[in-house]
């Protein structure tokens, strides 16, 4: 191939001795910045493997000079930031949840506060608007199944619904068909009922029927009137929202094998300044009593 390099008589530079249907390479060197920048990169890269974290082992990874962690980094910042709010934290959770709002600066702070700790830990269920979901409250409205209050949706959160803490809140939907308590034709009266409720037109013997089977058998819970009770989180049948649904195979599902969602109870997973934070903000969205 060497004796095939020759000058290129119009650029004067040496060719390869490569040529391809007439068309021959030229060896035209590397511009030097070019060379130096590379040269310059492996440098930098040499450096960075010894000052910096780099190279993985069986089970960890090498340190560096420096001994940088970005998990470091981040459990730093986070200690930096839980310590200029030292003075919030302590002034919060001494405080009676529900006389927060009378403190504008520690008010601000929680709301903060409680919307960073929503999206992490409750917008998976509630959805990230609170908007609920069938089977998952909606958060925005003004309908409560354990009470609407600070205190009451700080318990709820604090001790969760049906969880496995011993102060958590407890009110089970029976299931009137599994348990032989009613029959078939028993709950389809009575889901026609609750339908009319609500303003639903049904088939008026049906109704008179499902009114008697509701007296007799519903209004512990959720009332005479049906406005339901917080202290068994029975909901109120007399309005348009619906935690399942308003269909009426829904309501008959419901009646016929009962209801038994469990919320977590927090106290178990968050520190009380973030549960306090949780309530004040849940609070603030508009439906808290």
């Amino acid at each position: 191939m060497a004796d095939k390099v020759e000058k290129d008589e119009f650029s004067g530079t040496d060719t390869t001795g490569h040529e391809w249907d007439g068309i021959k390479e030229l060896d035209t060197p590397m511009p030097r910045w070019w060379l130096w920048t590379m040269y310059g990169t492996i440098i930098w890269a040499i450096g960075y493997w010894i000052v910096m974290p780099a190279w993985p082992l069986v089970s960890s990874y090498t340190s560096g000079f420096l001994g940088y962690s970005s998990r470091g980094s981040l459990e730093q910042e986070l200690a930096d930031a839980t310590a200029a709010h030292a003075d919030d934290r302590a002034a919060l959770v001494t405080m009676k949840v529900s006389d927060v709002k009378n403190d504008e600066k520690i008010y601000q702070f929680a709301l903060r506060g409680g919307k960073s700790a929503f999206a992490v830990n409750c917008s998976q269920c509630h959805g990230s608007g609170a908007q609920g979901a069938p089977g998952f409250p909606n958060l925005n409205d003004d309908d409560w199944l354990w009470g609407g209050s600070i205190d009451k949706i700080y318990e709820t959160v604090k001790y969760g619904i049906r969880s496995d803490n011993d102060e958590t809140r407890i009110g089970n939907m029976p299931a009137f068909l599994t348990d032989e308590l009613l029959t078939k034709d028993q709950i389809n009266d009575v889901a026609e009922y609750v339908l009319s409720l609500s303003g639903g037109e049904g088939d008026a013997a049906m109704i008179t029927r499902g009114k008697a089977v509701f007296m007799e058998n519903c209004v512990s819970c959720h009332g005479d009137n049906a406005k339901g009770k917080n202290e068994f989180g029975a909901p109120n049948l007399t309005d348009a929202i619906w935690f399942y649904g308003k269909e009426k195979d829904i309501i008959v599902k419901t009646i016929s094998r009962g209801r038994g969602n469990v919320m977590p109870a927090w106290v178990d997973r968050l520190d009380d300044v973030t549960i306090r934070q949780l309530a004040l903000y849940v609070h603030s969205l508009g439906g808290g009593e």
